[in-house]
């Protein structure tokens, strides 16, 4: 895939999901407060298949990712792996350099290939540090990777507030590309399953 943001964050997303199920944590709470680990993996599942569907070819899935269930009969583990399949196989055949391409996301209907590209990894690598501080993994959202991030999520975010999106954060002294962008995003970046 020419799209190496996306790349990294889906590798993210398949590999912090095989933990958490090795680890049988799919029931634990997450930073998403209404979801288990399970239901957040399974709505970012959704989203990419969301994704494929308008960017390449592909079926949206079966549920609605903003109500994710707690079980599929398909399992957790590979309901994800076919979503990273359908976003690879959907983004090899994207032109890096054509005018446009078109997004799920209704307040942003359009977006150059790369930021659109980065708003789909935006997507994988936020849950995949969700699924990771919730079952004790180490942070796949390394400071290069929100740095890739965060011209998209300024450029979604906004309009999605409330449903997509907590509210902002307040930014801290310290806080480094991966902190700017969670706390952007409504997350605390310090966030502990103690501490929730």
């Amino acid at each position: 895939m020419t799209f190496t943001v996306l790349t990294t964050a889906l590798d993210a997303l398949r590999q912090v999901t095989a933990g958490a199920v090795d680890a049988d944590r799919l029931d634990d709470p997450t930073p998403c407060s209404d979801w288990t680990v399970a239901q957040v993996l399974f709505h970012a599942a959704g989203d990419q298949h969301a994704w494929a569907s308008i960017v390449g070819a592909g079926s949206l899935p079966s549920y609605d990712p903003f109500d994710p269930p707690r079980r599929l009969d398909a399992g957790v583990q590979d309901t994800v792996t076919k979503a990273i399949e359908a976003a690879t196989g959907a983004w090899a055949g994207v032109d890096p350099e054509a005018s446009s391409v078109r997004t799920p996301l209704p307040p942003v209907p359009e977006m150059t290939p790369a930021l659109a590209a980065a708003a789909c990894a935006l997507d994988a690598g936020v849950h995949a540090w969700d699924v990771a501080v919730a079952t004790g993994q180490p942070t796949p959202l390394t400071d290069a990777l929100a740095e890739e991030l965060l011209p998209a999520a300024r450029a979604t975010a906004e309009p999605l507030r409330g449903f997509a999106y907590a509210p902002a954060l307040p930014v801290q002294a310290g806080d480094g590309p991966a902190a700017t962008l969670l706390r952007y995003l409504g997350r605390d970046p310090l966030w502990t399953r103690a501490g929730r």
